[in-house]
């Protein structure tokens, strides 16, 4: 259905494009749609690049610390001697 397009179907669409958003605003709408597809496949390039670091990275992000053992000897608020 959409190898059917021709240059006028592409005509109709600009005109329609112009009526809708008037002359003087299509420059600041090229510009608009141009920063959105630049940001878009910025995103897309590190979203692949995030897909291929993980793997390299894995080994060092998991390791953590293991907190020291807590003493039973001593009770938070009392000295450990008795009077």
């Amino acid at each position: 259905m959409l190898g059917n397009l021709t240059g006028w179907h592409l005509l109709v669409v600009l005109a329609v494009i112009l009526l809708l958003f008037g002359a003087a605003k299509l420059p600041a709408l090229a510009k608009s749609v141009g920063q959105s597809a630049r940001v878009f496949k910025g995103e897309m390039k590190a979203m692949k690049e995030d897909d291929v670091k993980p793997a390299d990275s894995t080994a060092t992000s998991t390791a953590s610390p293991t907190p020291p053992a807590a003493s039973s000897d001593a009770t938070p608020g009392r000295s450990s001697e008795t009077t």
